[in-house]
């Protein structure tokens, strides 16, 4: 009996376009591009190419300049190039500009990290965020004439939330917009209900933030003895996850893990996960996870500390926790620029290395309070 072979999947041919403009030249170019490169991995893309275009001004109507445009529509044609991704976010009018003049499905910044939090979003909750973010996103896309997207926001193309043959106009959306945001009050109720419940328990709250990818999930796991998603890739996990947290067999509070912040994320994005994230205001003690083999750990540490600024919870208390130590070939020479950041320890949390001082620090704050 003869077997059907198992179809292959067919990834559109890809061309990654690492952009830097007037705004973003106070970051590190190479690592902005690879961060650019791995989230684009990270959504499962497997690029034809990668180019780096260094921008002097913006073209307000197609974003490159005219040179530049020619240069990249010759490259597409050259390499039959089905789908660009371009680093940097665009506004409606440069998106559909590009899309002609290049003849390729064109995916700015916003739009790749919505595929990738379609794909990370396990909880009801979260996949009803990232629902409200995308509608939000296509209907600032629409331009008067209406645009496509599935009935049940399926897939974005080939990989993510996304368009079908189906027209629907500016009030459907807003419909559906309006829908998913009274689900959403509805679990929030909830979780404002369990947050209730652990105040007049009187339990610590304790919130594992840092940049995505830094080890949040690990320390968590490590901590908690628990199982929680942890992948090497940026965004794998999206929804808040709480645990509770014992330190000698004695509980000490509840310990929970949040989504990774990362340079530039688009402001929308900050808006949809807003309430996830007040979990946050709430909590008595954040840790700061960092990757410390990154070289641009600093500049992680000021991104989340941005970011915590905008979600107006820049007050509470914070404990530096430096993982991947392992990784570091001579961690001590390191000493005086992380002590600039207190309290802190250093940890592996794939080796378990300094994991005892972590919870001995745990428990010291526990005590304090």
């Amino acid at each position: 009996m003869s077997r059907t072979p198992e179809k292959t999947i067919q990834y559109p041919k890809t061309l990654l376009i690492g952009v830097q403009t007037p705004y973003n030249q106070h970051l590190d170019l190479d690592a902005y591009i690879a961060e650019f490169e791995n989230l684009a991995k990270s959504n499962g893309v497997i690029a034809e190419k990668v180019i780096v275009v260094k921008l002097r001004e913006i073209n307000t109507a197609t974003f490159f300049t005219k040179g530049k445009l020619e240069e990249i529509k010759q490259l597409c044609t050259d390499l039959k190039v089905e789908e660009v991704i371009i680093s940097e976010t665009l506004n409606a009018q440069q998106e559909r500009n590009l899309d002609r003049a290049l003849d390729c499905r064109i995916i700015d910044r916003t739009r790749l990290i919505l595929e990738i939090f379609n794909r990370s979003a396990l909880t009801a909750e979260g996949q009803l965020q990232v629902q409200v973010a995308y509608l939000q996103f296509l209907k600032s896309r629409l331009s008067g004439k209406g645009i496509h997207l599935s009935q049940q926001l399926g897939m974005i193309g080939t990989r993510g939330p996304g368009e079908t043959a189906k027209e629907r106009e500016t009030q459907h959306i807003e419909e559906m917009i309006l829908k998913l945001k009274r689900r959403i009050t509805r679990t929030h109720q909830v979780r404002e209900t369990q947050r209730k419940q652990r105040l007049r328990s009187d339990e610590p709250l304790i919130c594992i933030i840092g940049y995505t990818n830094s080890g949040k999930s690990t320390i968590l796991n490590t901590l908690t003895n628990s199982s929680v998603l942890a992948e090497d890739k940026l965004f794998a996990t999206l929804d808040t996850t709480s645990r509770e947290l014992f330190i000698d067999h004695k509980k000490i509070g509840i310990i929970s893990d949040t989504v990774g912040f990362i340079q530039q994320l688009p402001h929308k994005l900050i808006e949809a996960f807003k309430a996830t994230l007040s979990e946050l205001q709430h909590a008595d003690l954040l840790l700061l996870v960092t990757d410390i083999a990154d070289k641009n750990w600093k500049q992680h540490i000021q991104t989340v500390l941005s970011i915590l600024e905008e979600l107006k919870v820049q007050d509470e208390e914070i404990l530096y926790v430096f993982n991947k130590a392992d990784k570091v070939a001579d961690i001590d020479s390191l000493t005086t620029q992380i002590s600039a950041y207190s309290p802190y320890v250093v940890v592996s949390a794939k080796t378990k290395v300094g994991l005892e001082s972590l919870s001995q620090a745990l428990a010291t704050w526990v005590i304090k309070k």
